[in-house]
């Protein structure tokens, strides 16, 4: 196995979207649209982790999710549409973790140090910006996991390294 820092972060990073899709798989049918509105924080959080994986275009205007998402998200108070399934999630979020694949394997450990996301609210190097966005998506997955315990009275056990190989 390649020690980098790529397959550092790949591995720590996987493990955050592994607990993510863990705590989406294990929602009861009830709890995805109660009150706590489950679905909506899974989907907020892979939105954002989409978002902010687009090194090529961090401009909130050239951002497209791909369908059948669309960019509410950037819109203050706004939510979907609709009610997205468990399903169409667990399909976005394996879209996600595939562009994180991808631009780890893009990417050179220098350029995530000299590379910079600039947005029209943020701007971070993209190796702060993998750090900022794996804060993101635990800190949203230890809601959903409390949302899951509150719920059903379990949740998913913690993810050390992901055992999904980045290369």
């Amino acid at each position: 196995m390649e020690s980098s820092i790529n397959t550092y972060i790949w591995q720590q990073f996987g493990a955050t979207l592994d607990m993510l899709e863990n705590a989406i798989t294990a929602c009861s049918p009830e709890l995805w649209n109660e009150g706590s509105r489950f679905w909506y924080l899974s989907f907020h959080t892979i939105y954002w982790t989409d978002y902010y994986l687009s090194d090529q275009t961090p401009k909130e205007s050239d951002f497209t999710p791909p369908a059948p998402f669309t960019k509410s998200d950037f819109e203050y108070d706004a939510m979907p549409n609709r009610v997205y399934e468990k399903e169409e999630l667990l399909q976005y979020l394996a879209y996600a973790r595939q562009k994180l694949r991808d631009q780890l394997t893009r990417i050179s450990p220098e350029e995530l140090l000299t590379k910079r996301f600039i947005s029209e609210y943020k701007e971070f190097t993209l190796f702060e910006l993998l750090l900022y966005n794996m804060r993101h998506v635990q800190h949203h997955t230890a809601q959903l996991n409390l949302l899951l315990r509150q719920g059903i009275n379990d949740a998913p056990k913690w993810v050390s390294r992901t055992a999904m190989p980045l290369y």
